[in-house]
């Protein structure tokens, strides 16, 4: 028995619940996963999972050993990619999710960039704004902006994402512009449904707290379709400023209730604990630290204006 390749496949099955995924990960057949738990539970005279038709879930002995099995597998992994990148720069392929509103339009820009600086990299990238769990859909990393789903993911967060309510320039002057953020009930807003508070908005400014229920005319999870809605004059929108910077600065869209601020949100790299040290992982996710520090290029002019903080 392979030790090392068992307990790799042991924690690869905890993580994602499933032999054939493990397999599909590990580029193995179902079979051969099947066999290399089944030797390591005869090594340890102990089951490792209790398995159903439909379920597959640790043991108690399962859970008293994947932890450490998990930070082997991690540690290998560490070692081997220092040794390869003290010979070479990191190759290979790298399987990653991004959210939409960075990936159509920055994350395109440096991509020239990241292959001259990394050519044995290839990216399969994945855009959309779900929140995942990389290890159950495969993704060696997810960029997004809302907390891991799980203990065992590592998240590094990248930058502020800051959001503003923004209208075009044509509506404010057929409707006016809201004076206080109540005022939006009276108005047509467009707005995007996937974050966690729901219909709810807390504005601040200063030491004051403004909550109000704004369910929207229009509700979508796609930002760049809101983007296009507000440049129309169709309504008020709240978008990030990652998306609406460029019309902001060029005037086609104007910031509405600029002195009321909403809690930003934080662009994290998510991955799993064992992919802590991988080195394209490492590479990626450095490089767009590095891009994007200390403040990303897009909100500094905004800050500048007065328009964000």
């Amino acid at each position: 028995m392979d030790r090392f390749l068992s307990i790799e496949a042991f924690v690869r099955v905890a993580e994602t619940s499933s032999f054939a995924e493990a397999a599909r990960q590990l580029g193995v057949t179902g079979s051969v996963i099947t066999h290399r738990i089944q030797q390591l539970e005869r090594f340890l005279d102990a089951p490792l999972f209790h398995r159903s038709t439909r379920h597959v879930r640790l043991s108690d002995v399962g859970e008293a050993f994947y932890r450490d099995c998990a930070e082997v597998v991690g540690r290998v992994n560490e070692l081997t990619d220092q040794m390869r990148e003290l010979r070479a720069t990191p190759t290979g392929r790298l399987r990653i999710q991004m959210l939409p509103g960075f990936a159509l339009g920055h994350f395109g820009a440096s991509l020239a960039e990241f292959n001259r600086r990394y050519p044995g990299i290839q990216l399969d990238v994945i855009v959309n704004d779900r929140v995942v769990d990389p290890i159950e859909e495969g993704f060696d990393v997810a960029f997004q902006i809302f907390p891991a789903i799980s203990e065992s993911l590592i998240e590094r967060r990248l930058f502020t994402v800051r959001r503003l309510f923004c209208a075009a320039p044509s509506y404010v002057g057929e409707h006016g512009a809201p004076q206080h953020p109540r005022d939006l009930l009276a108005h047509r807003t467009a707005l995007y449904s996937g974050y966690p508070s729901r219909n709810r908005w807390t504005m601040t400014r200063g030491g004051d707290a403004v909550e109000i229920e704004l369910p929207g005319i229009i509700r979508s999870n796609s930002v760049h379709l809101l983007h296009d809605y507000a440049l129309t004059g169709g309504g008020i929108v709240c978008l990030p400023t990652l998306v609406a910077s460029t019309s902001l600065l060029q005037g086609a869209l104007v910031p509405i209730l600029a002195d009321y601020a909403l809690s930003p949100l934080s662009f994290a790299a998510v991955y799993p604990e064992t992919q802590r040290q991988g080195l394209k992982v490492k590479a990626l996710v450095e490089f767009l630290a590095e891009q994007v520090s200390p403040e990303p290029a897009w909100d500094v002019p905004l800050i500048e204006r007065g328009w964000v903080k």
